[in-house]
């Protein structure tokens, strides 16, 4: 006799599941479409690591801290991005012996890349929920993410 695992049709649907479900979707829609825009390389880990760079640039030592994951995992991320000519890791001039990373210009090129993909997948959601209910769930996600 072998016991049923899927126990999912007993879970509550409580607003954590909901939201992990929406972002599953939304990432999901934006990993899928960056390739099609010309970035092959990217991919879900990639994704989650460069939103914790600033355009600007971080300190490698604070992104570690940042993305809250072993140095080892960040680092081998790093290593891909950097394989591919996306980010680079130069010497910090405030400290000699810190790294900071570094959009390049393929990197940068990829970034206005998902910024359009990002506002391509926002009008689909309007289209689908309205704009009123869209601008309500963006300033609701807003007011949940500043915590309190």
């Amino acid at each position: 006799m072998v016991k049923e695992l899927d126990e999912s049709k007993d879970l509550p649907e409580h607003v954590g599941w909901l939201l992990w479900q929406a972002n599953r979707a939304w990432l999901q829609d934006f990993v899928g479409a960056m390739p099609a825009a010309g970035h092959g390389w990217f991919s879900d880990a990639r994704a989650a690591l460069m939103g914790h760079i600033p355009r600007d640039g971080i300190r490698q030592s604070a992104l570690i801290e940042r993305v809250g994951t072993s140095k080892q995992a960040v680092q081998q991320v790093l290593d891909g991005l950097e394989a591919e000519g996306v980010i680079a890791r130069v010497p910090d001039p405030g400290d000699r012996r810190g790294r900071l990373v570094r959009y390049t210009d393929r990197g940068r090129a990829a970034l206005r890349d998902a910024d359009r993909v990002k506002a391509e997948i926002e009008r689909r959601y309007a289209q689908r929920i309205g704009p009123d209910r869209m601008a309500a769930l963006a300033e609701a996600l807003r007011a949940l993410g500043q915590g309190g």
